[in-house]
């Protein structure tokens, strides 16, 4: 049981990252970066409402990783937990 109590909390802690950007820090590879401020809010915003969790691309239920359509590109975002930080890290699928 408390496994699943844990998978519960380190969901709710990376969707509030996604979400808000809070409680952890946020990577913009170079090519998002390149995109400037205005399609960069455009996928901030797409990752934010990403909703499609589903055992083929969530298996663990930890909310930690997403593909995206936004600010016309593939986007990946992807979670990970350093030392206790969180990091919200995102990229174009061309910079995969």
């Amino acid at each position: 049981m408390t496994d699943l109590l844990d998978v519960g909390r380190v969901a709710a802690l990376n969707d509030i990252l996604r979400r808000s950007l809070s409680g952890g820090t946020l990577v913009l590879t170079a090519g998002v970066v390149a995109l400037g401020r205005e399609r960069q809010q455009i996928i901030l915003d797409a990752i934010a409402a990403f909703d499609r969790f589903e055992p083929d691309n969530d298996p663990h239920g930890e909310r930690d990783f997403g593909a995206v359509e936004a600010a016309g590109e593939r986007v990946l975002w992807k979670i990970d937990c350093f030392d206790g930080d969180r990091v919200l890290t995102i990229l174009l699928a061309r910079e995969y």
